[in-house]
């Protein structure tokens, strides 16, 4: 049997920060993850806002300069605007910065920094379920103090621990093409099924395409509107199509037990109206780690957690929890109603919505 201070079930943004920052107080640490090669498959669409955009979209998370330090050579092209097409292919172009990486070699940075602050990761062990402080994994018992579920939006360690899962999961696949593309984030809403979108994150000499819908408003296939995404498009793919599920109705209402907690997707932390993840993963992947430590050094309650990601982040999230419930109740029901909204809201509360910030007063 293992026995450590923390256990940290996924290897992804929100793991690796987790047990990083948890390591780098002197405790033990241990992470598993069930896939021998962190950060493969990729699975979502590889984009990263700048810092100074992530700081507008929670300006209550504090010192994200070091957080989100990244090596240059995993920053792979740089972008300047976000492009929003409705069904008709009329654009809006909306200043935002940012750049894409490569998401496997992302992920095995942020592990190789968990393992420099003393983690120890597993590879290739699967996390089962929790008897009281034991867990059962593919390789045996491990015993914890604190266990940390980063292992997405089906979390099994929100199952064992009784925290509620992420409500309305969509799923969503992606894929790589060969091509040049503009220094703009392409999102294309409608005119692939009602309720779907799609996406373009340009890279070098290439891009990730990808696509996601609302199983409530369109009746096909996830391989069927990507094909269709890609014929309408003329897209020369080069990679397997993969697909994972997206959160989509904002954080659970708690994360915390007196054990254990929930990060990432796990915990819903991502942002309804465009599905992104990786930075609030790190954000609330810090506070975790850092409050496993202090319960294990100081006993100090996991419910100091909860208080302070949902002081950097809960408010923002909330505001496009609505969003997306509103735009599912207006826009998302045919095209011509996509069409229609997208043009009512105009460049400036599109913006707002892409922000995470109220489109009315």
């Amino acid at each position: 049997m293992i026995r450590t201070d923390v256990l940290v079930v996924g290897a992804g943004p929100a793991g690796s920060t987790a047990a990083r920052y948890a390591a780098s107080k002197g405790i033990n640490v241990t992470v598993i993850e069930r896939r021998r090669d962190i950060g493969v498959p990729v699975r979502c669409g590889e984009f990263m806002p700048s810092v100074d955009e992530i700081r507008k979209m929670f300006p209550n998370a504090s010192d994200i300069d070091d957080l989100f330090d990244i090596p240059g050579d995993l920053i792979i092209r740089e972008t300047d605007a976000i492009r929003l097409v409705d069904p008709k292919m009329r654009t809006t172009e909306i200043p935002f910065t940012g750049y894409t990486t490569e998401r496997d070699r992302f992920d095995k940075h942020l592990a190789s920094m968990a393992e420099e602050a003393g983690a120890e990761i597993i590879r290739g062990c699967a996390f089962l379920r929790s008897e009281g402080s034991t867990a059962m994994t593919s390789d045996g018992e491990i015993e914890y103090k604190v266990i940390i579920g980063a292992d997405g939006p089906g979390s099994k360690v929100s199952r064992s621990l009784g925290l509620p899962r992420p409500q309305d999961p969509y799923p969503a696949v992606t894929a790589q093409a060969r091509g040049d593309f503009d220094p703009v984030v392409t999102m294309f809403f409608g005119g692939i099924a009602p309720g779907a979108y799609g996406w373009i994150m340009p890279k070098k000499g290439q891009a990730n395409i990808g696509i996601g819908f609302s199983p409530k408003f369109a009746d096909g296939t996830l391989s069927e509107y990507f094909d269709k995404f890609v014929a309408k498009h003329e897209f020369d793919v080069i990679s397997k199509m993969e697909g994972k599920y997206v959160p989509s109705r904002g954080p659970v209402k708690r994360t915390y037990t007196e054990n254990g907690m929930t990060v990432g997707d796990a915990a819903g932390h991502v942002i309804s109206v465009n599905g992104g993840g990786i930075p609030l993963a790190m954000i609330a992947g810090r506070i975790c780690g850092s409050a496993a430590a202090d319960n294990v050094l100081d006993g100090k309650a996991l419910e100091e957690y909860q208080k302070e990601w949902q002081r950097a982040m809960l408010k923002p999230l909330r505001i496009a929890a609505r969003g997306k419930i509103l735009a599912d109740l207006f826009a998302f029901g045919s095209d011509l109603r996509t069409g229609i909204c997208m043009k009512l809201l105009g460049k400036r509360r599109l913006g707002n919505l892409i922000r995470c910030k109220r489109i009315f007063p």
